[in-house]
């Protein structure tokens, strides 16, 4: 019997050589990495901090001064309580601010001795933006305040204050006051 071999398979052929990442599809294999390792470092840093009691942090009460103390006021409301609330505003900026007196030995005002420091003598302009502040106030926390200087007095910083100052002129503008 003629001898016969077994049929020989072809050869494999051998592998493509790899082909070279555009550099957009090795972004987003480096992306894909980094953002695997941030989310087991996420996950790390939780277990290993989660025992660690914290207080939340109330932003209001978090100090802060001006970068420029010379900063000058912006541009004037054009109309008189308006105006007068942003320089009282402006002069709690740069003069400080205090609590339990009208002017302190500082030379520091609360928000009721701006705002009659910046009306001039003139109690009716005085008395229309002061009703200005206690409603906006009001609007914010509510009925339960008495008036301007009880407000002020409740604080331990100037941050509110100063920013309801600056939420009253812009409520006085739009009233037209």
């Amino acid at each position: 019997m003629p001898q016969t071999h077994p049929a020989t398979a072809p050869a494999p052929a051998p592998p493509a050589p790899p082909t070279a990442l555009s550099l957009d599809e090795r972004l987003v294999l480096a992306n894909t990495v980094m953002t695997e390792r941030l989310d087991e470092a996420a996950v790390a840093y939780e277990v290993n901090t989660a025992h660690i009691p914290i207080e939340p942090v109330d932003l209001d009460d978090v100090p802060t001064v001006p970068l420029t103390p010379t900063l000058q006021p912006p541009t004037p409301y054009p109309t008189p309580v308006a105006a007068l609330l942003q320089r009282a505003h402006h002069r709690l900026l740069t003069g400080g601010w205090c609590t339990g007196a009208l002017v302190d030995e500082d030379g520091a005002h609360c928000m009721l001795g701006a705002i009659r420091i910046e009306a001039r003598n003139d109690s009716g302009l005085e008395a229309d933006a002061t009703a200005v502040v206690l409603d906006a106030i009001r609007r914010k926390f509510g009925d339960g305040v008495d008036s301007v200087p009880s407000f002020n007095d409740a604080h331990r910083s100037g941050r509110v204050p100063m920013r309801i100052l600056d939420q009253a002129a812009d409520l006085a503008n739009a009233r037209g006051l």
